[in-house]
């Protein structure tokens, strides 16, 4: 603030929280910060401009009009050129003490932190997302960092003594970098994620070749931008843009393990073709999810009508722990449709850069044509509760602004209950028996998040213990499925939704960076 009030944090989760000032603040800054938008960005390789191959082009969602700027699609060689980058630096980086790299990071934590609003409206402008999703992104990227810095220097930079066999015989068991790292990060996310995966590979003592998503291009380059004010060697990240890239990177073979968030289908692809190699390489892969939410009938409806639709809408349902199948206690079904569509109904969507504005557009017509497809096939065999339409007339002419959509109607085991969709689309579900809701549920191929909205402690006991998923929530107003932080929810996806049983946000993630080595000597 020009008076030095220092601003709010914005978490997932600090909802009812004065903003006022925030916003004030935010009117002045994106107008500043919009009129930046349009510039030149090359890809960054060695620690240098490197503008060689075909240079594209991206608009906001928000408003076609609106050129975020022009980057350069990285081709086969510009990828070559990246990855012999990354392996030239790798001896140097992973050689260095891990509490250098500890401090490394940090400093591109701070980096961050003293570009937070610039990051923000960008991940605003060009992702589509609220104003507290944009500013909360920033604020979990740099709490990611710091996180897992603090971990690393908690575990000793992960070095552990170990028994003797002899008296002079002394071993040591250390985690070691594996060596380059190709990190390869969604659209949705264009921060958190890519920086997350990024730090706990640089942490970890591996090289990153990092390739954003081209729909969040911008965000990518400005990133990159507060790796390198960290003054780390030149090598040890560089970034490729364009979407050739990211296969490139995946099928290199000078490319040592490959950390991605994205779909199941994709993933897998990945994991099918690195146990084809000669030697298997990590890959470490969140893939999405279904993120079913359990009501009861002792449930108390107003808290759980809320979540489900903050879960379910926020970014647009545009998120891997979005909310999309509700199970709903036939005794109360009704009763809760009716609050959540009261609550949907007082959404307002439009331009996120308005202080009041909950849901964006559309990230493109690739989501606009699977929005449709969705409503039409509900439309023919249940019932659109709510929404389903496109909004038009002036500024909603700008971009693919659509109502969220609340169906029921649908079979548990539709595919529109199974498939992730990646949408404002809630489909609605009632049970007489809550064990056979939870199994029906189970079935789903992904296991990432669930909810659950019940006062019975043995209803409360029996989802904990029996939801397959790897985060898992309860009576939250603030997101039915979504909201994890951290260091105080991990991100764990199980089945299809993740590779490891490990998940980010928590203490397990930056070991799987690397790989084990037993050190014995003989002393005397």
């Amino acid at each position: 603030m020009d008076d030095g009030t220092p601003l709010p944090r914005v978490t997932y989760s600090n909802i009812g929280v004065d903003f006022s000032h925030l916003h004030d603040f935010l009117d002045r800054e994106i107008p500043v910060q919009r009129a930046r938008l349009g510039r030149f960005h090359p890809n960054r390789i060695g620690g240098r401009d490197d503008e060689i191959g075909e240079a594209y082009f991206t608009r906001s969602p928000i408003d076609r009009d609106l050129a975020i700027g022009s980057f350069v699609a990285a081709d086969a060689n510009a990828v070559e050129r990246a990855v012999a980058a990354a392996r030239k630096a790798a001896p140097g980086w992973s050689g260095r003490e891990w509490a250098s790299r500890v401090n490394a990071l940090r400093a591109v934590a701070a980096a961050i932190e003293r570009r937070k609003y610039e990051l923000g409206i960008a991940c605003l402008l060009e992702v589509g997302k609220s104003r507290a999703e944009a500013m909360g992104e920033v604020e979990e990227t740099v709490d990611l960092i710091r996180y897992y810095a603090a971990e690393v220097e908690r575990n000793g930079g992960y070095g552990i003594e170990m028994a003797r066999a002899f008296p002079r015989e002394a071993t040591r068991v250390v985690l070691r970098a594996y060596g380059v790292f190709a990190v390869i990060a969604p659209f949705n996310f264009p921060l958190a994620l890519s920086a997350g995966m990024s730090a706990g590979a640089l942490l970890g003592g591996n090289t990153v070749v990092y390739k954003p998503s081209p729909k969040a291009s911008l965000c990518g380059a400005l990133l990159a931008e507060c790796f390198e004010a960290a003054d780390l060697p030149p090598g040890t990240f560089n970034l490729v843009c364009g979407t050739q890239a990211g296969p490139l990177l995946a099928a290199h073979d000078g490319i040592d393990g490959i950390a991605f968030t994205g779909s199941n289908d994709v993933g897998m692809q990945m994991l099918r073709r690195n146990a084809a190699r000669p030697y298997m390489r990590p890959v470490l892969a969140e893939m999405g999810g279904k993120n079913p939410t359990f009501v009861t009938a002792t449930a108390d409806l107003d808290v759980a009508s809320e979540g489900v639709m903050r879960s379910a809408f926020g970014l647009q349902g545009q998120k891997c722990s979005a909310g999309s199948v509700v199970y709903i206690e036939r005794s109360v079904f009704e009763a809760f449709e009716k609050k959540l569509v009261e609550r949907t109904g007082k959404l307002r969507i439009g331009d996120p850069a308005d202080r009041n504005v909950y849901m964006g557009p559309l990230i493109d017509t690739v989501a606009a044509d699977r929005y449709f497809t969705a409503v039409e096939t509900v439309k023919r065999i249940g019932r659109v509760v709510f929404g389903g339409n496109r909004l038009s007339g002036g500024s909603y002419d700008r971009g693919i602004y659509v109502e969220p959509a609340i169906v029921a109607g649908l079979t548990a085991d539709h595919h529109l209950n199974r498939d992730e969709l990646f949408l404002p689309f809630l489909s609605l579900l009632p049970f007489d028996d809550f064990a056979e809701a939870i199994d029906r549920a189970n079935k789903v191929p992904y296991g990432l998040t669930a909810g659950c909205y019940a006062r019975d402690t043995k209803e409360l006991d029996y989802f904990f213990d029996r939801a397959e998923a790897g985060v898992l929530y309860a009576n939250r107003r603030s997101g039915a499925t979504t909201g994890a932080w951290p260091g105080i929810q991990t991100f764990c996806g199980w089945k299809g939704s993740g590779m490891t049983g490990k998940g980010g946000l928590g203490p397990f993630y930056v070991p799987q960076f690397m790989r084990e080595q037993s050190l014995t000597s003989m002393e005397g």
